[in-house]
C-alpha cells in the first residue's frame, strides 16, 4: 500500500490560480519556480520574492513545463513548494472553534481530480477540515491542487488515526457522522441536518466501508430521477455542502 507523504517532501504545483494561491498563503514554502516568459507580468510578486530570498526561477519553454508538471495543463507555470503539514485529529479538534461546522471524511476516494474538485467545493462552502484515513495514500498532488483552483490552501487536511478513536473524538466534540449512500438512505432534503456534521464519502462504485457506515448516525442519499445511478463523488459533495449551508441561512 502506498504510504501517506511526509510533510518535508517537495510538491510541484502548476496552474496559475493554484500557484498564486499557494504563494499568497505560504511564500516561505517556495523552493523553485519555472515559467514561460508570457507569465512574468502576472507573477511579478512571486519573481520579486525569488530574487529577494535567493530562490531559483527559470524561464523555460512550454514543453519543458509539460515535462516538469507531467501534463500539458500547466498554464505556463510550475512551482516547487514544501508539502504542507497534515494535522492530527486531536490538534485539529483542539483548535477548532465551537459552533456550527461541517467536515468531510474521504473514505476510499482516490482520484486526484475528484479530490481537487472536492477541495474547491469545500473552500467555497467553508468546510472546516477534510479528514483522510490513516493508511490512505490520498494527499495533495499537482493535479488536485490545480483542479482546486486555490481551494487547497483554504481547507486544513487532517490525517486520522484508528477509525474507532477518530469516531469517538468527533462525537465527543459534538459531531454527527452521516454516511452518504446511493440507495436506502434518508432523503437529504427531508429533515434538519446536524449543526456539527461529518459527511462520510466513499469511493465511486464501492461506497463507504460497511463497518464505517454502520458506525455513522444515519445514511443520507441525494434524490434524483434514477436515469443515472448516482452523482460523481465531487458533484455529490457540492450538493451536500450546499444543502447544509442553505439550512444554516
Amino acid at each position: 500500500m502506498t504510504r501517506p507523504p511526509k510533510p518535508d517532501e517537495e510538491l510541484r504545483l502548476f496552474g496559475l490560480n493554484a500557484v498564486k494561491a499557494a504563494f499568497a498563503a505560504r511564500p516561505g514554502d517556495l523552493r523553485k519556480l519555472w515559467l514561460v516568459a508570457g507569465r512574468m507580468g502576472e507573477l511579478r510578486e512571486v519573481l520579486a520574492h525569488c530574487v529577494a530570498h535567493r530562490k531559483g526561477y527559470t524561464l523555460v519553454e512550454a514543453d519543458e513545463l509539460a515535462r516538469l508538471a507531467g501534463t500539458q495543463h500547466h498554464e505556463g507555470v510550475v512551482m516547487a513548494v514544501r508539502r504542507p503539514d497534515e494535522l492530527p485529529l486531536s490538534t485539529f479538534l483542539r483548535d477548532l472553534p465551537s459552533g456550527t461546522a461541517q467536515l468531510l471524511w474521504l473514505d476510499g476516494v482516490g482520484n486526484p481530480h475528484n479530490f481537487g474538485a472536492i477541495l474547491r467545493s469545500a473552500a467555497h462552502f467553508g468546510v472546516a477540515g477534510v479528514l483522510l484515513p490513516k493508511a490512505s495514500p490520498l494527499a495533495l498532488s499537482g493535479a488536485a491542487v490545480r483542479v482546486a483552483e486555490g481551494g487547497a490552501e483554504a481547507v486544513p487536511l487532517v490525517r486520522l488515526g484508528r477509525v474507532d478513536n477518530a469516531i469517538a473524538q468527533l462525537q465527543a466534540c459534538g459531531f454527527v457522522l452521516l454516511a452518504t449512500t446511493v440507495r436506502d438512505g434518508r432523503d437529504l432534503y427531508a429533515g434538519r441536518l446536524p449543526e456539527r456534521c461529518v459527511w462520510v464519502l466513499g469511493a465511486e462504485g464501492q461506497g463507504v466501508d460497511p463497518a464505517l457506515a454502520a458506525a455513522c448516525a444515519a445514511r443520507v442519499g441525494i434524490p434524483g430521477t434514477g436515469r443515472v445511478e448516482s452523482l460523481n463523488v465531487a458533484s455529490a459533495t457540492a450538493v451536500l455542502l450546499a444543502e447544509w449551508t442553505r439550512q444554516r441561512r
